[in-house]
């Protein structure tokens, strides 16, 4: 049988609109918004479908709508092709979406997880709000290249590599300052394009340090499970199946880097996975996928 692991997405891939259709054509995807409605507080279908945009982009809102609207997706494979869903045989997220992977996979309940979520984006954008800080996508070269890039913009302030996606793209974090300085000395070093983006703040790096203790709290009263397929983790492209390395886990990677490209790299080439699908908004992952093996199967469930 072929080897398939599931690929959840993570912020940024948020887009007015998605889950609508779901929700309008499978119960089971309805059932996830109500669900949701009831602990979140608010209507995250209607701020789905109907935004506005700035709202939905905000990181209190988008991480729990990028977390139902992926297993909102994953129902509707479910129903089309539910073989592919009951052998799958292991799974990965790009920093939220490793919420979503632990959810599939069964290690945290969905309740659970939708409240670990919410409280992750709102102490996320808590400390993003208490410092100016931001991301810079720099393409076209590689992770010595960009790791002396940060020792040059650095200066006295926070600057780190933060997601490792694939090859020619790496996405750094950190005081506002620094970020401003990457542009210029990245385009020197040879970069084929730099990308100041637009998020609440320094992901990834000790800037978000503020979130972690109201997150270990949150994962503290959480039951966490062993998971019934590999997970492979943001913080060292591993799996595990401890609940207190999990709960370590999901706490690093707030303040550490996604290495995304290594967890590919582990997934293809050490666990022999075969094939691959992209479940939830959006196709960055599978467009990431291609730059790590270009010719690597990989199919998109969309939201």
């Amino acid at each position: 049988m072929t080897k398939t692991a599931f690929l959840f997405p993570g912020q940024g891939a948020q887009t007015v609109g998605m889950g609508a259709a779901l929700a309008a054509s499978l119960p089971q995807a309805k059932s996830l918004f109500d669900r949701a409605a009831d602990i979140l507080g608010y209507d995250l279908l209607q701020l789905c479908t109907d935004g506005p945009a700035e709202k939905l982009n905000s990181t209190v809102y988008s991480q729990p709508a990028l977390f139902v609207c992926s297993l909102a997706a994953l129902e509707q494979l479910k129903q089309d092709s539910p073989e592919v869903v009951e052998s799958c045989s292991a799974t990965a997220g790009l920093s939220l979406g490793e919420y979503t992977a632990l959810v599939f996979a069964g290690a945290i309940e969905f309740e659970a997880g939708l409240r670990l979520v919410q409280t992750r984006g709102q102490a996320m954008q808590d400390a993003a709000n208490a410092a100016a800080s931001g991301m810079v996508s720099v393409l076209g070269l590689d992770r010595e290249q960009v790791e002396a890039i940060c020792d040059q913009a650095r200066g006295d302030e926070v600057l780190q590599l933060a997601n490792l996606l694939c090859p020619g793209n790496i996405v750094v974090s950190g005081s506002q300052a620094a970020c401003d300085r990457v542009p210029a000395i990245a385009e020197a070093a040879g970069a084929m394009k730099v990308i100041p983006l637009a998020v609440a703040g320094a992901f990834h790096t000790p800037i978000m340090e503020p979130a972690v203790a109201r997150l270990r709290a949150a994962l503290a009263e959480v039951e966490i499970s062993s998971p019934r397929i590999p997970v492979v983790s943001n913080i060292d492209a591993r799996p595990h199946d401890r609940a207190d390395e999990i709960r370590s886990l999901l706490e690093q990677q707030v303040v550490n880097p996604v290495l995304w490209e290594d967890s590919m790299r582990w997934l293809l080439d050490d666990f022999g996975i075969e094939s691959c699908y992209e479940i939830g908004p959006g196709r960055v992952l599978r467009g990431l996928l291609k730059r790590i093996a270009r010719k690597f199967p990989c199919k998109s469930v969309t939201a």
